[in-house]
């Protein structure tokens, strides 16, 4: 099965029904006619469900219930099961057979003379139509259709209803939808009835994005839609198998079905006693509460004819016994009960050739469908029944249907038998009141659903929805507060619990869910309660991918009895182990995680983590080790509320108002300074870095204290203020891979994001480093949180060894991953670009740069050394050189100036010092506008104009050298020119020339120059035309500080310095640089048109005129535009900005006179 291309189908056979039934639904309301008149209790039915469900849902309900109904025929007409295949053709034909055969004189026998007649005269044409063909096969397939209903009611509703209507009109074309099903479905597909599941998962695939990605909690109307998961065949073996066939192998432990179970778990040489007793297979019930389109069911019927032939029964005996007694299916999406309902029919029609002609059987699937009552409509109720019947419990069941649409199975009735309510209220009789009777009939509705969800089964089997708390609806919500409380965090959760309230004590539940259970704090308590009252007895642990979805999952089969040291046999599935159609290569698959453990181990770990994989040296030393927390406290610290107003890059404020090194809050206030080096967390870099905003924290953060919404309540949480600026070491919450801790010295507030450690001893603090960036400490954090989110809690409980660790050795990392971060020019501690530091400096920029590139390789070097010597320490004192090397491969030394760090290992060796060459001559080019605009100096080191509205003469200030000293001096006006042509002469590659002399000399400038060019891929003014801004707005993160004066098609470009703006800068753009411009633009096209006119050019030069002249008008008329309608009316408004705002509320109000960015 081909499930690639079976998706691409899906999905675009339900953009062209969407079409077809929308160009229908328009028709039948726009047009009048006597076919529609003839309809008219159709169109009028029509009418009231397009009032009632609104035109998008009633579109798309009746596109899928044709698109269902065409892959069911379809289905049965390649297993034979149709007789005359009804929308399929015969090998070398087109058209349907039923239609060839009824051209051929062959009629179905349920079809009235009277009518034959008509459809045959329609053939020949004595009635008239605009397509005869199409409009009998019409006939046809409904005629077979409504046959159908009889037998699968729940599949086929019978028609001459609205879908009617809106059936397709082209279905013979052979670009049909029909025709599409039949070249897309092939008969090798239909082998297995698993194929409606998937296509109904891919046909609602993209609405279910559509309702993830919307970003609003979820209705109840778009659960199915957003929870729809089909599950790959291995894992519903995996499931059935350890639970239905371990629960018969336990029973009969002669049986042979483990022979038929190939991904069964034995239990070789253990003998157990105490289990659940079943005398026969009749006995056994089997539910899936949240059974989609089956799938789990379809499986078990498999199982359960293995059961039923091993015992004796005949086999046709057997598939209507199943059916009967054996397997039950709950679900709110009806859609996908009724395609679990047809696929069990389809399992019984296979095993029994006789199935649907003795006397149909329907599945015990039920839809859970919201029933409500008025309270005036339960009172007389109430009162006809009277009160034996009418109890408080079946008040409640009753009204708790309300909202089941929300919570499907969770619902557990309030009536312990709901049967025995069902059979005394079917004898009721109330046709003498019409309005008690439609109250009756929802109340044996509420009842027929109830007996469902109260009864116990023996193996609940289950993919159950996954939702998490913030997408549940209102109801949804406070129900799981008040039912679920353990297990509230994510829907699938919930019915966790949920499958152990229906199983039978010693009965299994079975469920494959989202890992995060096994590990996260916030399934702590659940897992403690799993661990205190049940056991695992088998799961299969599957990584990212491996069941097609982008997270962790885990397949366990618990049993509903405690046994705290029945050692669970678990098995980890990675996506490498799968072949080509997606099931494992062998199974278990043998690798290092393949391993036994009990509740008794798991709980020798902090929070219990079901770490199946550990040793037991490492529960060892988890059991007898001290916490981190009592020695070093981690914390978790500021959520501001809205960090859009409250926090900034700090490139983006004046640096003057910027208060660092403050050791704590009292001198932060009394420094009366806004803004402070904030901890917001970042990517993977460990030891130092990851130092980019700040935050408003004036007065004590008296306005992040008191930031409420309108109703008053407090937006902002600061927590943990006495740790406030403290010395510390902190990591990102949420890693791509590895964990990384960093070095934070005093001075700096912290995120809820940049979790942080403080230690009272400073020796502790850099011992602590150490360890948490030691192999130790990751092989720990993935026993604790193999979900890569690294919580406070996770970090507190590492087990640790207080004066383990070479303080020296911490101190030594710290400080080279500073002197790296430092030598870029987004860190506030820059101070000049180690091309030009004289330590590396030599003749030519090209010798410059392979002596600074030998110094980078050795302070990468011995980096790896010392993070290698400190992995061997940890190694070595706890004892693990038997599960640890201290290895450190280059790419996880995080330091910029490692290319395999940088960029990653996948590339050459040539391919990365190619790129770190281009970055570091990019970079180069960085350093040079920064000079050109006085940000950075020559002649001193650091910032130099880093404040709002300064300018030259504060450079020349701040320097504190007589104008004729200074090396290279800064922009007078605030303004670089980038143009295709050298229309000035300090525009900005004339001004970078001058750089490049001033700081590398004159004699090698020709080949400097051209190194860097070689370096960058194109000339120097083709850089800064076409990609020095996407450089420079990636590198300060979408916070540029340099911004870009841009006409559309980019003929005028100027970049100006956001600090030194000032009101008038932007019609100094306008007088100095664009019209002088367009000034030199219309002499060019004079000298052109003169060129043109003086007869001396040839043929092929007159063209080229021609073309030079197109081009150059079309630039005039651009910057015309520009001028007048962008340029001209900003520059009259001498805007004002303010620093404090940041560059996203300061560059969108210059409109499109700016590069327009996506901030």
């Amino acid at each position: 099965m081909d499930l690639n291309k079976l998706e691409r189908f899906s999905k675009e056979a339900r953009k062209k029904l969407l079409g077809i039934v929308a160009s229908k639904l328009d028709y039948v309301l726009s047009f009048d006619s006597v076919e529609l008149r003839e309809k008219s209790d159709q169109v009028l039915e029509l009418k009231q469900e397009l009032s009632k469900k609104g035109k998008e849902a009633l579109i798309e309900e009746v596109a899928y219930t044709w698109f269902n109904r065409f892959v069911a025929l379809r289905f049965m007409d390649s297993r034979g099961y149709t007789g005359i295949m009804t929308v399929s053709p015969l090998p070398g034909r087109t058209q349907p057979e039923i239609l060839e055969v009824f051209k051929g004189g062959h009629c179905p026998d349920d079809i009235p003379v009277e009518e034959r007649k008509r459809l045959y005269r329609i053939l020949d044409g004595s009635i008239p139509s605009r397509d005869s063909q199409n409009e009998v096969y019409r006939f046809l397939l409904i005629g077979v259709c409504n046959s159908w209903h009889k037998r699968m009611p729940f599949m086929f509703q019978k028609l001459q209803d609205h879908t009617e209507l809106l059936m397709p009109d082209d279905l013979l074309s052979e670009h049909s939808i029909l025709a599409e099903i039949n070249e897309q479905i092939t008969d090798e597909d239909c082998q297995d009835v698993e194929i409606i599941g998937w296509m109904y998962q891919f046909y609602v695939s993209e609405r279910k994005d559509e309702v993830i990605g919307s970003k609003e909690k979820i209705k109840a109307e778009d659960i199915p839609a957003a929870t729809e998961l089909f599950t790959p065949h291995w894992i519903v073996r995996y499931l059935v198998e350890n639970s239905l066939g371990r629960l018969w192998m336990l029973n009969r432990p002669a049986s042979r079905l483990e022979e038929a179970m190939d991904y069964y778990i034995s239990r070789d040489g253990e003998t157990e006693r105490d289990f659940l007793r079943v005398g026969s297979p009749e006995e056994i019930t089997v539910c899936d509460p949240a059974c989609g389109s089956g799938h789990m069911l379809t499986y078990a019927f498999d199982l359960l004819t293995r059961i039923y032939e091993e015992e004796g029964y005949d086999r046709p005996e057997i598939a209507r016994l199943i059916l009967q007694k054996n397997l039950f299916g709950m679900e709110i999406d009806r859609r996908a009960a009724a395609l679990a309902a047809f696929a069990l029919t389809m399992k019984a029609r296979h095993y029994d050739r006789r199935f649907f002609r003795n006397g149909m059987l329907q599945p015990n699937i039920i839809c859970l469908e919201k029933v409500a009552f008025d309270e005036r409509e339960l009172e007389d109720y109430s009162k006809k029944i009277g009160k034996d019947l009418y109890t408080d419990e079946l008040e409640e069941t009753l009204q708790s249907f309300e909202n089941i649409d929300s919570i499907g199975s969770l619902l557990t009735p309030a009536l312990l038998s709901p049967e025995y309510f069902l059979r005394q209220l079917e004898k009721k009789d109330f046709q003498d009141n019409w309005v008690l009777k439609i109250t009756q009939e929802k109340v044996l509705s509420v009842l027929r659903q109830a007996c469902y969800l109260a009864r116990k089964y023996h193996c609940v089997v289950a993919n159950p929805p996954y939702m998490g708390n913030k997408n549940q609806n209102d109801f949804l919500k406070e129900f799981a507060r008040k039912k679920y409380p353990d297990s509230k965090s994510d829907l699938f959760a919930m019915f966790i619990e949920r499958g152990f309230e229906l199983v039978f004590e010693k009965g299994y539940n079975s469920m494959v869910t989202m890992q995060s259970w096994m590990f996260l704090s916030s399934f702590g308590t659940l897992r403690q309660k799993l661990l205190k009252e049940v056991t695992i007895e088998t799961m299969v642990h599957m990584a990212n991918m491996v069941m097609g979805i982008a997270f962790g999952t885990s397949a366990t089969v618990w049993n509903k009895r405690f046994k705290p040291d029945f050692k669970g046999k678990f098995s980890y599935v990675n996506y490498k182990d799968l072949d080509d159609e997606k099931k494992p290569f062998e199974f278990p698959v043998k690798n290092e995680r393949l391993s036994i453990a009990s509740a008794s181990d798991f709980k020798k770990i902090p929070s219990s983590p079901i770490a199946y994989w550990v040793t037991e040296r490492v529960r060892r030393i988890f059991e007898g080790s001290q916490s981190l927390s009592p020695v070093c406290k981690p914390a978790q610290g500021l959520a501001t509320g809205d960090n859009d107003r409250f926090v900034r890059n700090w490139h983006e404020v004046c640096f003057s108002t910027i208060g660092f090194s403050f050791p704590n809050r009292n001198q932060a206030k009394i420094s009366c300074l806004k803004w402070f080096p904030y901890n917001k967390g970042g990517t993977f870099r460990r030891w130092y870095g990851n130092q980019d905003f700040v935050v408003n924290w004036e007065n004590d953060g008296y306005r992040i204290k008191n930031f409420s919404d309108e109703s008053g309540r407090l937006r902002s949480r600061p927590q943990n203020l006495e740790t406030y600026f403290k010395e510390s070491i902190s990591w990102s919450k949420i890693s791509s891979g590895s964990p990384a801790f960093r070095y934070f010295p005093s001075g700096f507030i912290y995120d809820v994001a940049g979790t942080s450690i403080f230690c009272d001893d400073p020796s502790l603090m850099f011992r602590a480093i150490g360890y948490c960036n030691s192999r130790v400490t990751k092989k720990f954090l993935e026993i604790l949180s193999p979900t890569l989110n690294f919580e406070v809690g996770h970090v507190a409980s590492l087990p640790i060894i207080p004066r383990a660790g070479s303080m020296t050795i911490s101190q030594r990392l710290i400080g080279k991953s500073k002197q790296d971060w430092d030598s870029c020019e987004t860190s506030w501690d820059f101070n000049t670009f180690p091309l030009i530091d004289p330590e590396h400096r030599r003749s030519s920029i090209k010798a410059t740069y392979q002596n600074l590139r030998a110094h980078w390789q050795g302070m990468t070097l011995e980096m790896q050394r010392l993070e290698e010597e400190n992995n061997r320490i940890f190694i070595d004192a706890y004892g693990l050189q038997d599960e640890l090397t201290p290895d450190v491969p280059l790419e996880e030394i995080t330091l910029t100036c490692n290319p395999y760090y940088r960029y990653g290992n996948k590339k050459s060796d040539p391919e990365l010092e190619s790129l770190l060459l281009a970055d570091t001559m990019r970079e180069f080019l960085s350093y040079a506008v920064g000079c050109m605009f006085g940000r950075y100096s020559l002649d001193r080191p650091g910032l130099i104009l880093a404040n709002q509205g300064e300018t030259a003469d504060d450079y020349i200030k701040k320097v504190d050298l007589p104008k004729e000293e200074i090396s290279f001096v800064p922009d007078e006006d605030n303004v670089l020119p980038i143009t295709e042509g050298e229309y000035f002469a300090d525009d900005i590659v004339a001004r970078f020339k001058k750089f490049l002399r001033v700081t590398f000399g004159d004699e090698y400038y020709e080949k400097n120059l051209a190194f860097i060019e070689r370096a960058l891929g194109k000339d120097i003014r083709k850089y800064f035309l076409s990609d020095f801004y996407s450089h420079h707005v990636r590198m300060y993160k979408k916070r540029p500080i340099y911004w870009l004066f841009s006409s559309p098609r980019k003929t005028f470009n100027a970049l100006i310095y956001m600090h030194r703006y000032n009101p008038d800068t932007a019609n100094t753009v306008l007088n100095e640089y664009l019209r002088p411009l367009i000034r030199k633009l219309e002499a060019e096209k004079k000298m052109i048109e003169t060129r043109k006119s003086s007869g001396r050019l040839s043929v092929r030069e007159m063209a080229q005129a021609e073309k030079e002249l197109g081009v150059i008008m079309r630039q005039i008329r651009e910057l015309y535009d520009y001028e007048q309608n962008v340029l001209y009316p900003v520059a009259a408004k001498r805007m004002e900005i303010d620093l404090d705002d940041g560059v996203k509320a300061n560059y969108p109000k210059f409109g499109r006179a700016l590069f327009q960015l996506q901030l």
